[in-house]
């Protein structure tokens, strides 16, 4: 019997960047819930924009934000897994020399020193984020859980030298073609949902997954029944053990529906 669901938000339940989710999802996780299966949105979101997507059951579901770096639910965070300060202050001085724009996540607020309105903009309203405006990033006094940088396209060639220099160090995913996620060596969201599986007494051949980018590869491996959209990349599909429909049909609710 499938005990818990996991699912990753952009490019498997929304397109990219997108915030509004079919409200019939909503419906379908409550059944779920009343027949004793729990949700956990996966994401490299922050877990206030997860809460933002998922507004009217947001007290009904588990999110795992950050790639893993943040466990919480009903607004409390259950598990942090924060870098160390020096780390972090090397990360955004080579993503800048890179000539990307840094993004800096604390458990709480997302700190952006880059001065584009746009940008701050999007984050705000398009993503859902909670974003303070700051001079400097290496000025910020907070713990950190992840360090982004951004570009429009293009990122995984734009990154291939800083993957290099810290892949020894810092646990870095590629998510879509606009962001590189750093997080503490041996964060993903895979070992997101290993904890909640532990905590919650479930297993791997009791847990269903959905994605379709690489940092949704280790959340795939944890689940016996893992499936990639049909939108996915290769490398998500050539691990998945099952393909659903794309996400603009909704492939992750038709499967979901199927429990019910």
């Amino acid at each position: 019997m499938i005990k818990l669901v996991v699912s990753d938000i952009d490019g498997t339940l929304l397109e990219d960047g997108q915030h509004r989710i079919n409200p019939e999802l909503f419906e379908v996780i409550v059944k779920l819930r009343e027949r004793g299966m729990q949700f956990a949105a996966a994401s490299g979101r922050q877990w206030a924009s997860i809460e933002a997507v998922f507004e009217p059951i947001k007290e009904k579901i588990f999110y795992l934000s950050d790639n893993g770096a943040y466990v919480g639910c009903c607004g409390r965070n259950l598990f942090l897994n924060t870098i160390d300060t020096e780390l972090v202050h090397e990360m955004i001085r080579d993503i800048r020399a890179a000539g990307l724009i840094a993004v800096l996540s604390g458990p709480d607020v997302v700190y952006l020193d880059e001065e584009d309105p746009a940008i701050f903009d999007w984050l705000v309203n398009g993503y859902k984020f909670r974003v303070k405006r700051v001079k400097d990033l290496l000025k910020v006094q907070d713990s950190f859980i992840k360090i982004s940088a951004y570009k429009p396209q293009g990122i995984e060639a734009a990154v291939t030298e800083l993957r290099k220099r810290y892949q020894e160090r810092l646990k870095i995913t590629i998510s879509g073609d606009m962001w590189m996620d750093s997080m503490a060596k041996g964060v993903n969201k895979g070992q997101a949902i290993r904890l909640l599986q532990e905590s919650l007494g479930i297993t791997p051949e009791e847990t269903i997954a959905f994605g379709d980018q690489l940092n949704d590869m280790e959340m795939l491996q944890q689940a016996y029944y893992s499936f990639a959209i049909g939108n996915a990349r290769p490398e998500v599909k050539e691990i998945a053990r099952f393909e659903a429909d794309i996400n603009i049909n909704d492939g992750v609710l038709k499967i979901l529906k199927l429990l019910l």
